[in-house]
């Protein structure tokens, strides 16, 4: 269960709640300004805004420290307004930081900074006024669908062996450099809009090495990209205008590759390039067979719109207009025989045939599949299998299962969870995780790790069958299987369905399918009693002594 702490309301200021909060702990800020330090050390902890993004502002300005400092523990802030002056923002050393729809504001500080072996993922973070935007030192993560803007300095920089991934972010009207990688910094710089800068878009430096692929630079002072002697780079499908002569220039003494674009159909930020083409028919085909699929209803008006939102994204990318990020991740609840995994088959061919996801390849795994023998184990076969479902599905049943308490297993499968959440987060453009499971320990699930419900799209609940949809079922089965219903026996079956009581142990299409096998063993006696060769349609007709029969 996780401990719920609210401010104000049980605990009058922010560090009241802090002393007392557990690992695992989730701090709800109310609207408002919280004039702290925020210092937090080893600790698993989740502090989010009640509000809207921004509503709850920590306020550190005048004090000693920045807003929120972290060292060597687990944090994740949602919605939060960061202010200082002379410090960072936000500053982490060591341990994982996750800031989510936050906005960093500092005077002569950084708007963040991360160093030791940090690693800080950054999603719709806003830095409206820093010295320096976003700091990378010795640190790694994710910076996506951010925006560093009016900066007095450098908007961006990353050094001393950094390699964080700059992914679908706007850097703009920066006093110095928009994007300074240096000092061994190793980032990957995709699908970025950097802009309005008083020197050059992005410089690599120092020994550095860079991958800057689909990102547009423009109206800066400087040259567009600068890559210096002894670098490494490579700089793909890039669209580079109205910048300083030269737009691009590469020292002698560099090793880089660039291809450049002239902008006709360049994607802005945010947005990922089309991959292959879509496949209308298909897609029409696949959306056929999920209709064609017995109840479910709410499920295909879920899935539809899902469909529907990709759709709409490629034709706003075709014109030219911002699409942010998307998550492919989906929970699935419900009981079992509900039509999941059918569901999960089909929403991948759909993302496949959409051009979203290469393959759309289904690979489907249990806890087994997931969880080692040892310390260790696990990581190493959660990421073997995540690996081998890129580009597809990964459908994870009884996903709850990893979760479950008792003993160095269950140590284990929160292992596994850790390393999905990761591998989903830093995938997420190449993946769609599904997990499934009962509706109620899916909610255990999701408590495992702070940032798993995070990673998900959707949830869709997959309700029970009813006795009318059963029979339907039914009757899809036996005539696959070259069988019909005797006439009354439709009648009976939704009779017996209704009778069966509807709990955890009910497996709604496996019953109906476990209840046709007993119906065709009791015509196999039926027939082999009849003392004559039976005809065709004796073969293929099943009776509601069958019925009796297999019930009894």
């Amino acid at each position: 269960m996780v401990s719920t702490l609210s401010v104000p309301g049980t605990y009058p200021t922010l560090r009241d709640a802090l002393e007392v909060a557990p690992d695992g702990a989730v701090v709800i800020l109310a609207p408002g300004t919280y004039r702290e330090c925020v210092h937090l050390s080893g600790r698993r902890l989740t502090l989010r805004a009640s509000g809207d993004p921004g509503s709850a502002v920590v306020d550190a300005s005048g004090l000693d420290g920045p807003a929120l400092a972290v060292s060597s523990g687990e944090v994740e802030a949602e919605g939060l307004s960061l202010v200082t002056d002379d410090y960072p923002a936000a500053a982490v050393t060591g341990g994982r930081v996750r800031l989510r729809r936050c906005e960093l504001s500092a005077g002569y500080g950084s708007g963040l900074q991360a160093e030791g072996g940090a690693i800080v993922d950054l999603l719709e973070v806003r830095v409206t006024h820093a010295q320096h935007g976003l700091v990378f030192s010795d640190a790694g993560g994710t910076i996506e669908s951010c925006e560093v803007r009016g900066v007095s300095d450098d908007g961006v920089i990353v050094r001393l062996g950094a390699d964080p991934v700059i992914r679908g972010s706007v850097v703009s009207e920066c006093g110095h450099r928009g994007v300074y990688v240096y000092q061994s910094g190793r980032p990957v710089i995709e699908r970025c809009d950097i802009s309005g800068t008083a020197d050059a878009g992005i410089v690599v430096a120092h020994a550095s090495q860079s991958r800057i692929v689909e990102t547009w630079v423009h109206q800066t002072s400087g040259p567009g990209i600068v890559i210096g002697a002894g670098c490494t780079a490579v700089v793909e499908q890039c669209r580079v205008e109205e910048t300083a002569e030269p737009a691009v220039h590469v020292d002698p003494a560099a090793t880089a590759t660039v291809t450049l674009t002239d902008g006709g159909g360049l994607p802005k930020a945010g947005v990922v390039a089309a991959g292959a083409a879509q496949d209308a028919a298909e897609v029409e085909r696949l959306l056929t067979e999920l209709d064609s699929m017995i109840g479910l209803a709410g499920v295909k008006n879920e899935v539809r719109s899902l469909i529907d939102e990709i759709q709409v994204n490629e034709w706003r990318r075709g014109a030219g207009l911002s699409v942010g990020a998307v998550s492919h991740h989906l929970i699935f609840t419900g009981a079992p025989g509900t039509g999941k995994t059918t569901v999960a088959r089909i929403y991948g061919q759909l993302l496949k045939a959409l051009g979203v996801l290469p393959h759309g390849q289904f690979r489907e795994v249990s806890r087994r599949d997931l969880v080692g023998q040892y310390i260790g184990h696990t990581a190493e076969k959660t990421t073997s299998v995540f690996e081998d479902a890129m580009g597809g599905v990964l459908f994870i049943d009884e996903a709850y299962t990893l979760a479950r308490a008792g003993g160095a297993a269950a140590d284990f499968g929160q292992e596994a969870i850790d390393t999905l959440v990761k591998l989903m987060e830093d995938h997420r453009d190449q993946v769609a995780v599904i997990v499934a499971g009962y509706t109620s320990e899916m909610s255990d699930f999701l408590d495992a790790n702070s940032g798993l419900a995070s990673r998900f799209a959707k949830t869709m609940e997959f309700e029970n069958y009813g006795p009318e949809e059963l029979v339907r079922i039914a009757d899809r089965i036996a005539r696959h299987d070259d069988y019909i219903f005797a006439l009354g026996l439709p009648e009976a079956l939704y009779q017996h369905f209704g009778r069966l009581e509807r709990n955890r142990n009910f497996g709604n299409a496996r019953e109906a399918r476990k209840l046709l096998e007993g119906m065709r063993k009791a015509q196999s006696g039926r027939l082999r009693a009849m003392g004559r060769m039976p005809s065709r349609d004796d073969l293929r007709t099943l009776m509601l002594a069958d019925l009796r029969v297999a019930t009894s």
